[in-house]
């Protein structure tokens, strides 16, 4: 595993962006706890307009990301467009500190978080990029180990984002957030070797193309589908424990703890065996996972039923998020940039659709018929991923259904 994990820095820029996805991650989730806090105590936002305004500001970052994900691949330099999504992150959460009139601050964050969107993903399709120049063999361990670092980066940016609110309030936390991204920046420009996007080959026209985005829906359908699962489990599940089966909110965070830490030790050992499973299968198995710890959820009366089911929900995350951007960059191996933005427009509109679906049905059907609703759910992810073959005749694993 050593001489694995060795051989990945062999990969031309792969320290660089060790680096810059755990700021990412980290920078995204200093401020994340506590942004609803700061919009609505703050700022006077109800909780409606709170949910308006970050959906609005989550739909800009989609249309943002389909739009550079495309040109990225056609003649843009990926170096160029990082920085450029960086720095607009960084001003983007500054804007929350300079300006307080709902209509004003929703256009101003949507504009600047949208730009702001596209840099994880570009970061990812550099990384690709080098991979494949690089000549590497263990491209899925390479990019699900990026992926992890990210996790990691949620793991301790609440802590540092406490520290800060503690010691300096809003005011630190936003400027903190903000210098984070300018650090990314500088080190992307310093760094970073400016590379235009590689010419395609003849087989990959845009008649063929077009063949493969329709070919793309059916897969992000079904992880928009799982992203929703997930997103609904985590809104769900503490005020099913709470008030359900009357649970302690030490046990909620004992249940949110225990699954966060076995995510990252999880996915870290997935990507190690991308040599010997397919990402095809393992989003099946995904499936299956899915399909008894929502099971066991419908059915549970203890919160010590939950605490063990958490290790099927850590397996089932740290398959969709790790090698789930494996998955569609094996699905586009020469358009990077369209790949990894169609796995993070996936992400963002299926916890869209979870967080505002799983309140509505949890209010007018009850929590224990929410974890019903999301069998169903991921039923149909299972039968559309089911329907998907690999071609096993070529080099790479494109689709057919």
């Amino acid at each position: 595993m050593y001489t694995r994990v060795k051989q990945l820095f062999a990969i031309k820029g792969y320290r660089l962006f060790v680096i810059c996805v755990l700021l990412v991650g980290t920078g995204i989730s200093i401020t994340l706890p506590y942004l609803a806090l700061y919009c609505t105590k703050e700022l006077g936002m109800s909780a409606g307009a709170f949910g308006v305004f970050t959906a609005v500001s989550s739909l800009s970052g989609v249309v943002a990301n389909t739009f550079i994900g495309k040109y990225s691949d056609r003649k843009q330099d990926r170096k160029f467009i990082i920085i450029v999504a960086t720095v607009s992150s960084a001003l983007g959460y500054t804007s929350y500190l300079l300006f307080d009139n709902y209509l004003i601050l929703l256009i101003i964050v949507s504009f600047f978080s949208g730009l702001g969107a596209a840099a994880m993903p570009q970061i990812y399709a550099y990384a690709q990029e080098s991979a494949n120049e690089s000549n590497s063999d263990d491209k899925t361990f390479a990019m699900s180990t990026l992926r992890t670092l990210v996790s990691l980066g949620f793991l301790i940016g609440p802590l540092f984002g406490t520290i800060i609110l503690g010691a300096v309030g809003y005011k630190g936390l936003f400027l903190g957030t903000s210098a984070i991204f300018l650090i990314i920046a500088s080190l992307v420009l310093l760094f970073l070797p400016k590379k235009r996007a590689v010419p395609k080959k003849k087989s990959d026209s845009a008649g063929s193309t077009s063949v493969k985005r329709k070919r793309i829906w059916y897969p992000l359908i079904a992880f928009i589908f799982l992203f929703a699962v997930n997103a609904i489990n985590g809104i769900v599940t503490p005020l099913f424990i709470v008030n359900e089966i009357h649970g302690t909110h030490t046990d909620v965070g004992l249940i949110v703890s225990i699954c966060a830490g076995l995510e990252i030790p999880i996915m870290f050992a997935l990507g190690a065996l991308g040599r010997k499973l397919s990402n095809h299968s393992l989003m099946i198995s995904a499936c299956f996972i899915a399909i008894i710890y929502n099971m066991i959820l419908s059915i549970s009366t203890d919160s010590w039923q939950i605490i063990i089911a958490q290790l099927l929900q850590a397996a089932f995350v740290a398959i969709v998020m790790g090698n789930g951007l494996s998955y569609f960059t094996e699905l586009l191996p020469n358009f990077p940039g369209m790949s990894t933005t169609i796995y993070y427009n996936g992400s963002i509109i299926g916890r869209l659709v979870g967080n505002l679906g799983g309140g509505i049905i949890a209010q007018f059907a009850g929590f224990r018929e929410v974890y019903w609703v999301c069998l169903v759910i991921i039923i149909a992810s299972f039968l559309i991923l089911w329907s998907i073959r690999p071609q096993k005749n070529t080099g790479v694993s494109h689709l057919r259904v």
